[in-house]
């Protein structure tokens, strides 16, 4: 695993840089807030690595903002404890700064686990994580801590692994649809008809990209956020672009208020969608349903030709 960002302009690297300085800087505060508590997993609590992946470790990113496509920094934090996982006790702050820094230009995805967690996924040969091990740049290290040797799954646990979480993922999406299309025939005249509706259109785009991702790599990140789970999916493959258009400014924000509505279409008596805009976002739902199931039973038949090759 390379540890420069040569491969990246300045202004990246930069930026970089100024994330990897919230990240610890505001993790140390969170563990020694309060006097740091008597607990030695948080006292002696330590990030024990930060790594790029994705496409912006690769040379594949993008960076067209005045088209809406715009790649993410994708960071893996490995730390010491599984309770610091936590991303509201210790997170939370960091990722909200650098939300609000103008000096960072893109969005920051982070994923946090433990060493323990990723060593045992390399052992399964879990695919996500190989190719983190095969690509990813690290950032921060402390020393020791190595990673596990990735064993390779074979081709017949791979094949049944994917047709497993496919088969029961597609039938979560399946009945999410169908759910809000019950709601969206009210949507004309009552706001809870929409505001329900919104909700289980998010749900499922998020089963749609956990589909998705663990078809083709056996790995989803623990998050509602629809579009850390697009950037994920997408970085993946490319095809599943075009289930959000983005060009238009009308566009992104129907996906901004999809992305609003894990939360908001349950909790606040503020939020609402206008019928058009549930239609239109229907429309990328099942569009977006379509291409992961093409994309994924495309997988699946690879694997399946492995397996019967003895491969």
């Amino acid at each position: 695993m390379r540890a420069d960002l040569d491969h990246l302009p300045a202004k990246q690297q930069r930026e970089l840089e100024r994330v990897r300085t919230t990240l610890l800087t505001e993790f140390d505060a969170a563990i020694h807030s309060g006097g740091g508590g008597t607990q030695s997993w948080r006292r002696d609590g330590r990030v024990l690595k930060i790594i790029l992946f994705g496409s912006y470790a690769r040379t594949d990113w993008v960076d067209e903002p005045d088209n809406g496509y715009l790649s993410d920094f994708d960071l893996l934090v490995i730390v010491s404890h599984e309770k610091l996982t936590d991303i509201a006790d210790y997170w939370y702050v960091a990722e909200d700064k650098i939300l609000r820094d103008p000096a960072v230009g893109r969005t920051v995805n982070i994923i946090v686990h433990t060493m323990a967690e990723v060593n045992q996924a390399l052992t399964r040969g879990e695919y996500f994580w190989t190719d983190i091990l095969r690509d990813g740049v690290v950032l921060y290290q402390l020393p020791g801590n190595p990673f596990a040797q990735p064993q390779p799954m074979t081709a017949k646990d791979a094949h049944e692994t994917a047709q497993r979480y496919y088969d029961e993922k597609l039938g979560d999406i399946d009945v999410w649809i169908k759910e809000a299309r019950q709601h969206l025939a009210d949507a004309a005249t009552s706001r809870h008809a929409r505001k329900h509706a919104a909700f289980r259109l998010h749900q499922a785009t998020e089963s749609a990209y956990i589909c998705f991702l663990l078809v083709s790599t056996f790995y989803f990140p623990r998050s509602h956020n629809i579009k850390f789970l697009r950037s994920l999916a997408e970085d993946t493959d490319k095809r599943l672009t075009a289930a959000w258009p983005r060009e238009q400014r009308a566009d992104r924000r129907r996906f901004e208020l999809l992305k609003r509505a894990y939360v908001e279409a349950r909790y606040s008596d503020q939020y609402d969608v206008d019928a058009e805009d549930l239609a239109l976002q229907l429309e990328s739902v099942f569009r977006l349903r379509n291409l992961v199931a093409a994309i994924s039973e495309e997988r699946i038949a690879e694997l399946a030709q492995k397996s019967a090759a003895g491969r």
